[in-house]
């Protein structure tokens, strides 16, 4: 199954546009996601991200919302492959 996760922006590297990357926290497990999608997204900010890329931001009380349903799923596993 293919998950759209939220995940907290730890750091940016802002190489160009189309190449913008940062590292994205999901509940603990740190992963290196493609940020062009949201130019304006900034570090301490909360983004949906599907299959590596960031599509959409989120605020925190959501994102906090979906991660206690995926929890409760069991579908937090996903994360770690």
């Amino acid at each position: 199954m293919c998950l759209a996760v939220p995940g907290k922006i730890m750091s940016l590297s802002e190489e160009n546009t189309m190449m913008r990357t940062g590292k994205v926290n999901f509940g603990g497990i740190v992963k290196e996601v493609n940020l062009a999608f949201v130019p304006d997204a900034k570090i301490g900010e909360y983004v949906i991200v599907h299959v590596g890329f960031a599509i959409s931001k989120v605020d925190e009380k959501e994102a906090f919302q979906v991660f206690e349903y995926l929890r409760k799923m069991d579908e937090l596993k996903e994360l770690n492959s």
